[in-house]
């Protein structure tokens, strides 16, 4: 994404080697820029940024615990906890997206 290429020149990380091309730099998943002197051209995106989500879609979720696991032991062991509708899991993983 274009917002993981705006790193501030001086804390640019390289990411590729001397004289490559924006081309190439892009392939492997760099950023490129060639406006300022003296730091590197190639350089590595910012991480992405993600949030944890329970999934809308109870026909989706997957199985976190245990038939008659009650809501509070589900959300201690990091779990989603929805008690409907019947005969899906209610205690479910998180899905991971970006924001």
């Amino acid at each position: 994404a274009k917002c993981q290429c705006k790193v501030v020149p001086r804390e640019r990380t390289n990411c590729g080697y001397p004289g490559i091309s924006a081309a190439e730099c892009k392939k492997i998943g760099c950023c490129f820029n060639a406006s300022v002197p003296s730091v590197p051209w190639c350089y590595n995106p910012k991480p992405k940024k993600v949030k944890k989500v329970c999934p809308n879609n109870p026909y989706t979720r997957i199985n976190c615990g245990h038939p008659g696991i009650k809501p509070r032991e589900c959300t201690k062991k990091g779990c989603c906890f929805r008690a409907h509708p019947a005969g899906v899991p209610w205690c479910f993983y998180h899905r991971v997206i970006e924001e």
